[in-house]
C-alpha cells in the first residue's frame, strides 16, 4: 500500500430504537482500517452488516457515535470548519442513480450545481458540463434531458460524472452496478478502473457481489453484524481466506468453470439483530467450527501473515 490517505479508527454508529424504552442498534460497531492513495478497499459483507454506514459515516453524511477519520492525516469528525473544502476531495457514487438524482432537474444542472455550490464555473459551465459528459463516454446533447429520460446506465454514469466533477481525491462507490444489466455493469466498473488510473482516485468499494470485488479490489475487508472478521489483499482472501464467514461466502460464488467443484458451506440459522447481538464473537451461533470459548471471548482482528488480519480463535 502506498501513503495513507484514508485511515479510520475504531469507528462505531449506533442507531436508537424505540419511543418509549430506547435501545441501541450496534450498526457498526467499532471498525478499523486504512485506505492508501489511488487504492480500491471494497467492504463486503450480507445485506445488513453496516458496509453503508461505515461509508456514509466516513464522508459525514451521518454522524458516527465515536471513533477518528482521518483524511489526509486531519482528523474529518473534528473539522467542522474546514468540512466543506473536505467535500470538495471526498464524493460518494450511490447504489440507485435514478434515486439520487433529482428529477426536476435537468442533467446540465445535475452536473454544474456542485460547481455552483463550491464556486468553481467561471462562466464556464457549458463547456465544463460537456466536459463531464465526454469523461463518462456520454455526448453533450443529453444535457438537457432529464433523468427519467435516460436508461439506467446512462443515469448511472451521471452520477459518477457529478462525482467527478470537482476532481476528488477520494469516492466511496456504494454498490455502484447492482442495479445494473450485466453487459453494462462491466462497463461501469471498466469506467471507474479506468478514472481511477487517470486521476489516481482511491475507492471505498462497498459490495455484495464477490466476483466484481475480485475485479476491482487491491484489499478486502469481510463485515459480518458491524464488525470486521477478515481484512486482506485481495488474492488472500480469495485464495487463502482464513475466517469462517468467509469462506462460507467464497462457497457461494457462482462460477462459469464447470471443471471448478467448490464445496458448498451453508451457514445455518438467520443473522442476529444487531440490537442484540451475541456474545463473544458475533459469528459463533453460525459457526460451524464453534466451540466455548467462542462465545465468551470476542476474538480481536490480529494479523497472521503479512497484509492479511483475522478475528477468530482458530485461525491459522
Amino acid at each position: 500500500m502506498q501513503g495513507k490517505l484514508v485511515e479510520v479508527k475504531n469507528l462505531k454508529k449506533h442507531f436508537t430504537s424505540g419511543l418509549f424504552r430506547k435501545s441501541y442498534v450496534k450498526a457498526v460497531d467499532g471498525v478499523s482500517f486504512e485506505i492508501g492513495e489511488g487504492e480500491t478497499f471494497a467492504l463486503v459483507g450480507e445485506s445488513g452488516c453496516g458496509k453503508s454506514t461505515v461509508g456514509r459515516c466516513i464522508l459525514r453524511l451521518i454522524e458516527p457515535t465515536s471513533g477518528e477519520v482521518y483524511f489526509n492525516s486531519e482528523n474529518i469528525l473534528g473539522s467542522n470548519g474546514n468540512l466543506r473544502e473536505l467535500r470538495r476531495k471526498m464524493q460518494i457514487i450511490f447504489q440507485d442513480g435514478d434515486g439520487s438524482l433529482n428529477p426536476r432537474m435537468r442533467v446540465f444542472d445535475l452536473l454544474t450545481e456542485p460547481l455552483r455550490v463550491h464556486r468553481l464555473i467561471n462562466g464556464q459551465s457549458r463547456e465544463k458540463a460537456a466536459g463531464l459528459m465526454k469523461l463518462v463516454n456520454l455526448t453533450p446533447d443529453l444535457l438537457g434531458r432529464y433523468p427519467h429520460e435516460l436508461s439506467g446506465g446512462q443515469r448511472q454514469r451521471i452520477g459518477i460524472a457529478r462525482a467527478m466533477s470537482l476532481n476528488p481525491e477520494f469516492v466511496v462507490a456504494d454498490e455502484p452496478a447492482a442495479s445494473l444489466d450485466l453487459s453494462v455493469q462491466a462497463q461501469m466498473l471498466e469506467l471507474m478502473k479506468r478514472l481511477q488510473a487517470e486521476f489516481g482516485i482511491s475507492y471505498l468499494f462497498i459490495s455484495h457481489n464477490l466476483n466484481v470485488v475480485k475485479l476491482m479490489a487491491d484489499r478486502v475487508a469481510v463485515m459480518y453484524l458491524g464488525k470486521l472478521v477478515e481484512v486482506g489483499d485481495a488474492e488472500k482472501i480469495f485464495n487463502g481466506s482464513a475466517h469462517p464467514y468467509t469462506q462460507a461466502l467464497l462457497s457461494a460464488v457462482p462460477t462459469t468453470d464447470p471443471s471448478a467443484r467448490r464445496k458448498r458451506i451453508v451457514l445455518k440459522g438467520e443473522i442476529p439483530t444487531p440490537l442484540n447481538p451475541p456474545s463473544g464473537c458475533r459469528f459463533h451461533p453460525r459457526c460451524p467450527e464453534a466451540m466455548g470459548i467462542c462465545s465468551e471471548i470476542e476474538p480481536r482482528l490480529q494479523e497472521i501473515g503479512t497484509g492479511h488480519s483475522v478475528a477468530c480463535h482458530f485461525a491459522p
